[in-house]
């Protein structure tokens, strides 16, 4: 049986693969890939594996991202090292979840599940990407500043950025306000129609692009509207990405 494993940590990938080595001699770890780029690559190249295990959250951006491209037809088992999903839609899809560490014993259970699947169930995976998201997109912020405190819409936000280990958002008025959530958890919380992270430093919203210009080794700086004094640039590997994002892929 094929298993492919969609994670990017490499100590979780060891763990997994030895765990369901122990678990089922008979399942062969055919590949184990990082990225959302990755993956589209090898899909490009080879057929879809009977069983896949997909971290939710990988270094360049969230993995629902790969349902807008790719047509999966096999299960999926997600793992992810968060607990705020929408676990009650993994459970009417008939999908497992299994939050890091994963133990031994839950990951048996889920593989029993995959199993006793029926053969011909067909999972939607667009589906329950949209159901996740209706729940966990996040709608506003509470935003602390002094003695203050202001609530700010998402659709609100012109882009999040990284400065000093201090997470800001920066509002379509240009007002900049300090924030306790990471750039990772606010790529979660946003809705990727409308919020794109060009780099490790930035998550820009789409009606925040003023200008584009070509730039070197296939990336794309942005001008952004409020202006921002950091310099705003694609990076290579997100750049095929931003484009498919831009044209609604």
């Amino acid at each position: 049986m094929d298993v492919l494993i969609i994670e990017d940590e490499d100590a979780a990938v060891r763990r997994l693969a030895k765990l369901i080595q122990e678990i089922d001699p008979d399942m062969q770890v055919i590949a184990t890939l990082d990225s959302i780029e990755s993956a589209l690559i090898w899909f490009e190249e080879n057929p879809m594996p009977e069983l896949l295990f997909l971290d939710i959250h990988l270094a360049d951006g969230s993995s629902f991202e790969l349902f807008q491209h790719l047509s999966i037809t096999k299960p999926i088992i997600f793992t992810t090292a968060y607990d705020q999903y929408a676990i009650q839609a993994f459970k009417v899809n008939a999908i497992d979840y299994l939050l890091k560490p994963i133990k031994k014993n839950e990951l048996q259970e889920a593989l029993s599940k995959y199993k006793n699947l029926e053969k011909k169930q067909i999972i939607d995976y667009q589906a329950l990407a949209k159901a996740v998201n209706r729940e966990e997109y996040s709608k506003r912020f509470l935003i602390r500043f002094g003695q203050q405190i202001k609530v700010i819409e998402m659709q609100d936000a012109a882009y999040f950025y990284t400065l000093e280990k201090i997470t800001f958002l920066v509002s379509k008025e240009g007002k900049r306000y300090p924030m306790d959530h990471s750039l990772d958890r606010l790529e979660e919380m946003a809705d990727p129609k409308q919020f794109f992270r060009i780099n490790r430093q930035f998550i820009i919203n789409i009606h925040a692009i003023k200008e584009m210009y070509a730039y070197s080794k296939s990336r794309i700086k942005i001008e952004l509207e409020p202006a921002c004094d950091l310099e705003t640039i694609v990076s290579t590997e997100r750049s095929p990405l931003f484009k498919k994002w831009l044209t609604g892929e």
